[in-house]
C-alpha cells in the first residue's frame, strides 16, 4: 500500500482509499486485522492521529469495524447490501445533480433499470411487499395528502416492487434508480402530476405482480414513463416559452 506525499490530497484520505482498494481487490479478507495504528503510521511515514483519520473514513464506509480489547484492532467489516444502500443513493443523487444529465436521459435509464427487475417481481413477489405496494396505493388516494407525502408514497411503492424480485444485488444496484432518481423527478413533475392517473397506473402494475404477469409490470412501467416524460416536455416547453415572453419584451 503506498500514497504520494507530494500529492495536494489529503494524506488521511489516501490512506483511506489505499486500504479500500486492498480489500476491494481481496488482498484483505473478510474478517482480517489490519496493521495497528503505529504500524500504519510507519508503514505511511505520517502521524498515527492521519491514520487514525483515516480509519475514521473506513468505518464510516462500513469498510472496517473496530474492537476494543487485548484482541481488539481494527479488522475488515463484511459489508451488507442494506449498509450499502445509502451510498448507493447519495453517489447516484451527486451523479445527477453535478453533471450535465438532461431529464429524458435520466427518466429512461431510471425506467429501463427498473424494467430490469419485472419478470422477476411478478415471479417471486412476496405477499408482505405486495401488500407494502397496496398499502401505498391507498395512502396515495387519500385526500389531502400533501405533495411530499404522495412523493415519498411514490418512492416506496417502487421499493417494494424492486425488492420483490427478491435479488439483493439488483435491488443495491437499483436502490440509486428509485430512491435517487424517482425524487428528483418527482420535483420536477410533481405540479403537473395527475394524482389519478399515476394511481391508476400502480394498481395496474400491482395486479400484473398479483397474477405472475412480468409482460404486464413492463408495460405498467413504460406507461409511467411515458407520462413522466410527457409531462416533463410540457413544463420545459413552458419555462422556454416563459423566457421567450421575458426576451421579447
Amino acid at each position: 500500500m503506498k500514497i504520494d506525499p507530494k500529492s495536494t490530497s489529503d494524506l488521511s484520505a489516501q490512506i483511506a482509499s489505499a486500504i479500500r482498494d486492498e480489500i476491494i481487490s481481496g488482498r484483505l479478507i473478510v474478517d482480517a486485522r489490519l496493521p495497528s495504528e503505529a504500524e500504519l503510521a510507519d508503514q505511511f511515514s505520517v502521524s498515527r492521529p492521519t491514520v487514525r483519520e483515516a480509519l475514521k473514513r473506513l468505518a464510516a464506509q462500513s469498510l472496517i469495524r473496530t474492537q476494543r480489547g487485548a484482541t481488539g484492532g481494527a479488522f475488515v467489516n463484511r459489508l451488507s447490501f442494506q449498509e450499502a444502500y445509502a451510498q448507493q443513493i447519495t453517489t447516484s443523487t451527486l451523479l445527477l445533480s453535478m453533471n450535465d444529465v438532461s431529464f429524458e436521459t435520466a427518466c429512461e435509464a431510471r425506467f429501463a433499470l427498473e424494467r430490469s427487475c419485472a419478470d422477476l417481481s411478478a415471479k417471486r413477489c412476496s405477499a408482505d411487499l405486495l401488500a407494502a405496494m397496496r398499502a401505498e396505493i391507498h395512502r396515495q388516494s387519500q385526500p389531502g395528502l400533501t405533495d411530499e407525502a404522495f412523493c415519498a408514497s411514490d418512492v416506496a411503492f417502487h421499493r417494494a416492487l424492486v425488492d420483490g424480485a427478491d435479488n439483493p444485488v439488483l435491488s443495491y444496484q437499483l436502490a440509486g434508480a428509485v430512491e435517487a432518481m424517482q425524487p428528483l423527478m418527482n420535483m420536477i413533475t410533481f405540479s403537473a402530476r395527475d394524482r389519478a392517473r399515476i394511481v391508476a397506473l400502480h394498481v395496474e402494475i400491482a395486479r400484473a405482480v398479483e397474477a405472475r404477469d412480468g409482460i404486464a409490470v413492463s408495460d405498467g412501467l413504460m406507461a409511467l414513463e411515458v407520462e413522466t416524460q410527457t409531462l416533463a416536455r410540457g413544463l420545459f416547453e413552458k419555462i422556454s416559452a416563459g423566457r421567450g415572453d421575458v426576451a421579447e419584451t
